[in-house]
């Protein structure tokens, strides 16, 4: 599966226009968007393929994701957010579902306790699941999370005002393996893009749930249990 993740910087950075060149000149399996305004929406009518979007409330620009492939509905999954007064309006990931591999979209808060204990809330959503993180962090420094393996690309994503470098466009995966990880030319937004190749790791196979779950997660047969249990 091949995946680009892009925060098109609002009104000011990316048209719709522009993404639409990445997807033909790219071809990903997925699109990632952060910061997508409502005209975004009309990504379908130049490229064709699906497309959904989820704004934030009080904002003019949320998360959304394109695909030449049909998905279902993506989930909302609400974030922890900042109780201090004048606080920003929660921020949301979007949980998108490819055929095995869930992928979640987020724009993460700023603060550097708060947007790890949103990764934690969208982790805790994806466990056991064949999954990645992508999107714009907001994170400096590194990222500990268990059970998920850091595989974006490491050069700097973003340049604070065009001066200091951070690598702020991340994935996390969990199950899956990346091939590929690099960040392409920047464009009209702040962000450049990132381009990853994400695989089924080695040791999923399908079980009766349609998920890929390792050998050590398959369920005891019932006469073992029994054996168990004389």
């Amino acid at each position: 599966m091949k995946v680009i993740s892009w925060n098109l910087l609002r009104l000011t950075g990316a048209a719709v226009e522009d993404v639409a060149a990445l997807v033909d000149r790219e071809k990903p399996d997925v699109m990632l968007m952060q910061e997508a305004t409502r005209h975004i929406g009309d990504l379908p009518s130049l490229v064709g393929g699906h497309f959904h979007r989820l704004s934030w409330l009080g904002r003019i620009h949320g998360l959304a994701v394109w695909s030449p492939h049909r998905f279902g509905v993506p989930r909302a999954l609400s974030l922890p957010a900042s109780r201090l007064p004048g606080r920003l309006p929660r921020r949301r990931a979007q949980l998108v579902q490819i055929g095995d591999i869930t992928l979640a979209n987020v724009h993460l808060s700023h603060g550097q306790l708060l947007n790890r204990r949103q990764l934690g809330r969208i982790a805790a959503a994806l466990r056991g699941k064949p999954s990645a993180i992508i999107g714009d962090y907001n994170i400096v420094g590194p990222v500990l999370l268990p059970g998920f393996a850091d595989v974006g690309p490491r050069e700097p994503t973003h340049y604070a005002s065009n001066v200091v470098p951070f690598r702020l466009d991340r994935c996390l995966v969990h199950g899956l393996s990346c091939r590929t990880a690099d960040a392409l030319a920047f464009g009209p937004s702040d962000h450049r893009p990132i381009r990853l190749e994400l695989a089924l790791a080695e040791g999923w196979g399908l079980d009766g749930s349609g998920l890929r779950a390792r050998p050590d997660m398959r369920p005891i047969r019932r006469d073992r249990l029994r054996r168990l249990y004389r």
